[in-house]
């Protein structure tokens, strides 16, 4: 049922101009399932002038026009999501579950943006002189080269997509090689809800080539990128050589910090849940648990008893919990970052080891005593480990929280009025969420700071990017 992906240019679905490809494999059983096309610069520069044609037919599309087509595109999005949810397993690694669950959710956002594009006010200003009217109007920025992983195939291409498109922009966008099936029927859903061909470009290949190229091209305006910090800086130096306007959702390694007069039972139940949801390859992925003394040691074994009850397993299998990792190389990033967190003193409380000889499976793996020198107290490890650390005072786990570059997600669970508000203005992060696990809903704000990266990608702020900000001072004829 898995066929080969295409690219998607001018409105056609074909393969790259010099019929090259890439292997896509299932990470369950690390068979080869299909392949990917891949472009080439000619195929790059076909891409960009489509959307530029693209922007100017689509940008002349009413907000309120485009949001009925944006809405019929989540509604087939819903309609496909078992279909879609199938084929994200099959080259993701993760559960039915999780697939089927990103896929609605990705018709959520795009419901969202199809009505924040119809709220993209403009506003005027009081003038100073009689007969002067001053106005700020909002205008889409143009076409977009958007940039997207691996991890979550629909919902951060989607973010994109719909963001671009809600404020009347084109798009190309670069799909996930390792992922492209799920990400190519996201495009689909578009093209098949109306949204004209040239106004949404999809292309896979060679990373690098694809953003040296893409970036500086005359015809696109605006960049946005999710993945890596070394890679996102790299882009970002670029856009900027260029002035090209520019979001990036970048890493993070969030701490979460356990009170002593947390509850316990809901803090182990909530973050055992969001832990190893994707098998820990979240960007939000709580990863630093810094746990008071006082609760410590109850904390860590009832965390440990119920990560031992997760059972791993095929991602199409019934009653699996948690399904393979979706590369080689995260299976290798894991081995090398615990080796090196034991041998300097830290302690695998569960897990630490692959599961069999097939497939990129590995045990839920939770690390206790991991010293600051540390590899994985310093990289984000994108996969199924946390670190249980103890600590003191509030004093001591804000300085741990805030050690790092990153800055992207941070978790609180205590009782106390003041400790909550203490650790939301201390943390230096873009998002913290308290007592819960409430994060990446269409309508919140979703970006960080500092090395995670600037700009949003979620709530009314999310449609910012993709509108210039013009002002007009006018007097009547």
């Amino acid at each position: 049922m898995y066929e080969n992906v295409q690219l998607f240019i001018a409105g056609r679905w074909r393969e790259g101009s010099d019929g090259a490809s890439l292997p896509v494999v299932n990470p369950a059983d690390e068979r080869v399932i299909g392949q990917v096309s891949v472009a080439t610069i000619a195929d790059l520069d076909e891409a960009a002038e489509a959307s530029w044609r693209g922007f100017k037919a689509w940008s002349k599309v009413s907000a309120f026009e485009r949001s009925k087509i944006l809405r019929k595109a989540a509604d087939l999005l819903r309609e496909r999501a078992d279909e879609i949810g199938r084929l994200m397993t099959l080259e993701h690694g993760k559960t039915l579950f999780e697939s089927r669950f990103e896929t609605v959710l990705g018709a959520d956002i795009i419901d969202w943006y199809a009505e924040e594009g119809k709220r993209a006010y403009g506003r005027i200003i009081p003038a100073r002189l009689t007969g002067v009217r001053q106005m700020v109007i909002k205008q889409p920025v143009g076409p977009v080269a958007a940039f997207t992983p691996w991890n979550f195939p629909i919902n951060q291409a989607v973010r994109k997509i719909a963001g671009a498109l809600a404020a009347g922009c084109s798009i190309v966008l670069k799909g996930p090689e390792e992922t492209p099936r799920s990400c190519a029927e996201l495009v689909r859903a578009f093209v098949d809800a109306g949204v004209p061909g040239d106004a949404v470009n999809l292309v896979y290949g060679v990373p690098a080539e694809i953003s040296s190229h893409l970036i500086p091209h005359p015809l696109i305006r605006k960049i946005t990128f999710t993945g890596s910090t070394a890679v996102g800086k790299q882009l970002a130096s670029l856009a900027g050589a260029h002035m090209k306007r520019i979001t990036m959702e970048l890493g993070g390694h969030a701490p979460v910090v356990v009170m002593d007069d947390a509850d316990v039972p809901n803090a182990v139940t909530a973050l055992r849940t969001s832990k190893y949801r994707n098998n820990g390859q979240v960007c939000v992925s709580p990863t630093r648990f810094l746990i008071q003394d006082g609760v410590y040691d109850r904390f860590v074994a009832t965390f440990v008893e119920q990560t031992k009850q997760i059972k791993v397993g095929n991602g199409l299998e019934e009653d699996i919990d948690v399904g393979a990792l979706a590369n080689d190389r995260r299976l290798s990033a894991m081995e090398v970052l615990i080796a090196d967190a034991t041998a300097r003193g830290g302690k695998v409380a569960t897990g630490g080891r692959r599961i069999g000889n097939s497939g990129f499976f590995f045990e839920p793996t939770v690390l206790t005593d991991v010293p600051t020198d540390a590899r994985i107290m310093n990289e984000e490890p994108f996969g199924p480990v946390i670190i249980a650390n103890r600590f003191g005072h509030i004093e001591d786990a804000i300085a741990e929280a805030n050690r790092l570059p990153y800055g992207l997600a941070a978790y609180a669970y205590t009782r106390s009025a003041k400790s909550i508000d203490i650790l939301s203005e201390a943390f230096e992060s873009g998002m913290v969420s308290v007592n819960q696990q409430g994060l990446a809903l269409p309508e919140t704000p979703f970006g960080g700071v500092k090395d995670s990266g600037y700009g949003s990608e979620g709530g009314s702020e999310a449609l910012e990017p993709f509108l210039n900000t013009k002002f007009v001072s006018q007097i009547g004829a």
